[in-house]
C-alpha cells in the first residue's frame, strides 16, 4: 500500500481515529505530525471505547511501530498516563514498539499556566477557545527558540539551564501582568526530572524509522490532528489551532521528504461541527441543530464541551482538497443523518455582495458570508448495519455522489457508525 496521511477536512472530530485505526493494520508504522493533547481521537472496537490524546490510533494493533515526530508538542505526563491507562488494558506500549523523536518539543508547567493566564485575562469576544493544555505557548517557545526538546530530558544540566532560561521572561508576565506567583526554576527541573527518566526510554530517530520501513516494502501511516480550517496559516484566523494541520505538513513534522506522501485521505464528517470560538457558516441554533448533536453525540473527546453543528459546507471542503490535494475522503457519521426528511449542502457563499467557491481570504471574512443552499431528500432508514454500498438507501447515495460531484473528490470510505466493522469500503 502507499504512504498514507489522514488530515480533517473540518474543524476537527471529523473521525479520524476511527479510520487511522482502520487502516493501521496494513501499515509498518503509524505516526503522529502535529498538535498535542488538544486532539482527542475515539476509537471503538467490539464495543469497547478508548479514547487517546498523543498517542497514535494504530496502538490497538499489536506489533504495530507507533511513532510520535517532531512536529508535536509532548505533555511528558499525559503521554505517560496514556501508557499506563493501555498497559493496564494490556497492549503493550513499551519502548519497543512507540518511540518518541529526539526532536519533539515538551510541554512545560509553566506553558500550560501561561496558556490558562492569558485567556483568563481576555473578553467573551477575544477568547478563542483555547484548551489550555499549553498548545500554543510550547509552539511559541520553539519559534523562540527557547523550548525544551524530548532530547533534553536525557540531559540534565542542558535542561536545567533551558529550563532557567525559559522562565526569565515569563515570570515576568505572571507577577506583573497576570498577577500571580513567579514560577521557581528548580522547583519545576525538580518536579520534570522523574518524568524523564520514564520518557528516556522511547526516545529515538522517528526518520529513520519511517525510512527503514519504506526501504523493506511497508507503508507508513502519517495521522494528523485537529482539521484543516484550524491551520495556523490556511484556518479561520485568529481561531485556529497552533500548529499546521495540511497534509504537506506531514513531512515536515515526521522527517521524511515530500515524495513520501503518496495517498492523502480527508476524514469528512456527513454534517459540519466546531468546538469553540470562531465562524461556521451553516450552524444550526435550532432543533435540526439539536438532533445532529444529540443523535451524534457531539461532545469534544479532550474537553467534553458541545460541539456546534450545522448542514455540510462543501465550500471549505473544496478549500481543503486544494490545500491537501486529496486523493479521497472518508465519509464518517453519515448514520447521525438517517431519520432526516430534508439535507442541504451549502454549495457556495454570498460575500461582499458576490457568489464565491471558496472561502474569503481576509481574517475574519468567514464571519461574513452568507451561505448559499442546495437541498436533498433525506432518508428514515437505520444504515448502522450497512457493510456494503448497496445496501444504502437511494438517497444516502445520492447524498454521497452529490458531495464528489461539488468537490472533485471520491468518497471511497463510507463511516456508518462508530465500531470498527462499521465501516463500507467501496
Amino acid at each position: 500500500m502507499s504512504n498514507t496521511v489522514i488530515v480533517g477536512t473540518q474543524w476537527g472530530d471529523e473521525g479520524k481515529g476511527k479510520i487511522v485505526d482502520m487502516l493501521a493494520q496494513e501499515a509498518g508504522a503509524i505516526v503522529r505530525f502535529q498538535g498535542g493533547n488538544n486532539a482527542g481521537h475515539t476509537l471503538v472496537v467490539a464495543g469497547e471505547q478508548c479514547i487517546l490524546h498523543l498517542i497514535p490510533s494504530g496502538v490497538l494493533h499489536p506489533g504495530k511501530k507507533c511513532l510520535i515526530g517532531n512536529g508535536v508538542v509532548l505533555d511528558p505526563e499525559v503521554f505517560l498516563k496514556e501508557i499506563d491507562g493501555l498497559n493496564a488494558k494490556g497492549i503493550d506500549v513499551s519502548p519497543e514498539r512507540m518511540m518518541i523523536s529526539k526532536k519533539t518539543q515538551i510541554i512545560m508547567s509553566y506553558h500550560r499556566m501561561m496558556d490558562n493566564c492569558r485567556e483568563s485575562v481576555k473578553s467573551d469576544e477575544s477568547k478563542i477557545g483555547t484548551t489550555g493544555r499549553g498548545i500554543g505557548p510550547c509552539y511559541e517557545d520553539k519559534m523562540n527558540r527557547i523550548g525544551i526538546r524530548a532530547a533534553d530530558l536525557a540531559d540534565p544540566e542542558l535542561l536545567r539551564a533551558k529550563i532557567v532560561e525559559a522562565l526569565i521572561e515569563k515570570n515576568v508576565l505572571f507577577e506583573k501582568l497576570f498577577n500571580v506567583e513567579a514560577l521557581d526554576p528548580e522547583k519545576v527541573y525538580q518536579d520534570i526530572l522523574p518524568v524523564a527518566e520514564r520518557i528516556k526510554p522511547f526516545l529515538g530517530d522517528v526518520s529513520s524509522v519511517i525510512q527503514d520501513v519504506n526501504k523493506a516494502g511497508g507503508m507508513v501511516l502519517f495521522e494528523g490532528a485537529q482539521g484543516i480550517h484550524l491551520d495556523i496559516d490556511h484556518g479561520t484566523y485568529p481561531f485556529v489551532t497552533s500548529s499546521n494541520t495540511v497534509a504537506g505538513n506531514a513531512a515536515a513534522g515526521a522527517g521524511c521528504g515530500p515524495r513520501c506522501l503518496e495517498r492523502i485521505i480527508g476524514i469528512l464528517k456527513a454534517y459540519t461541527t466546531r468546538v469553540g470560538s470562531g465562524p461556521f457558516a451553516t450552524e444550526l441554533l435550532d432543533e435540526t441543530g439539536e438532533t445532529l448533536q444529540a443523535n451524534g453525540h457531539e461532545f469534544g473527546a479532550t474537553t467534553g464541551r458541545k460541539r456546534r453543528c450545522g448542514w455540510l459546507d462543501l465550500v471549505i471542503i473544496r478549500e481543503t482538497a486544494r490545500l491537501c490535494d486529496l486523493t479521497e475522503f472518508a465519509l464518517t457519521k453519515l448514520d447521525v443523518l438517517s431519520g432526516l426528511k430534508e439535507l442541504k449542502i451549502c454549495v457556495s457563499y454570498e460575500y461582499r455582495g458576490e457568489k464565491i467557491s471558496y472561502p474569503p481570504q481576509e481574517q475574519n471574512g468567514m464571519a461574513f458570508v452568507k451561505p448559499v443552499y442546495e437541498s436533498m431528500p433525506g432518508w428514515e432508514e437505520d444504515i448502522t448495519g450497512a457493510r456494503t454500498y448497496d445496501e444504502l438507501p437511494e438517497a444516502a447515495k445520492n447524498y454521497i455522489a452529490r458531495i464528489e460531484e461539488l468537490s472533485g473528490v471520491k468518497v471511497g470510505i463510507v463511516s456508518v457508525g462508530p465500531d470498527r466493522a462499521q465501516t463500507i469500503v467501496r
